[in-house]
């Protein structure tokens, strides 16, 4: 039986990717102590890299903004993965966002706006978080963002 997360998710047209394994020597999540960390998660969709490229130079504010929400849907089908319940989920403390942005854009929050929005979106007032929005000057697989999470759970 689907949680209120999942019914919420359905509610909005939005399904979880499949959860992919690690492309590097670390672990998707670490589960420990009533917290569950995520590793970075990229704009994958359906297997492969939607968005790449920098910031004010390949890529507009918009398709950045979709390419977060990919990573926020991407953090959590790691995060059923690892809880099989997202349900267990009593807070989102923290996310930390990376834009692969050229030298001169400064947008960065407004990028990962799209991931805090579709997580207050899904998760309601535990979606309210803390979180980072910075450039990097790239980022793995050329990816345009790149986002990790941090959460509470029961």
């Amino acid at each position: 039986m689907a949680g209120t997360i999942e019914a919420r998710l359905k509610a909005l047209d939005l399904a979880l990717p499949e959860a992919k394994a690690a492309i590097g020597t670390y672990v998707p999540f670490v589960h420990m102590n009533g917290q569950l960390l995520i590793s970075g998660q990229l704009p994958m969709k359906d297997g492969t890299l939607a968005v790449t490229g920098q910031l004010g130079r390949d890529v507009e504010l918009d398709a950045s903004q979709a390419a977060a929400k990919l990573c926020a849907l991407n953090i959590l089908a790691q995060a059923k993965l690892a809880l099989g319940d997202l349900d267990r989920i009593t807070q989102l403390m923290r996310l930390n966002g990376f834009v692969n942005a050229a030298p001169d854009f400064a947008d960065h929050p407004k990028v990962i706006n799209g991931a805090s929005d579709l997580m207050v979106e899904i998760l309601g007032d535990k979606g309210r978080h803390t979180r980072i929005a910075v450039g990097c000057s790239s980022l793995p697989l050329n990816a345009a963002v790149e986002i990790d999470a941090i959460f509470a759970i029961d």
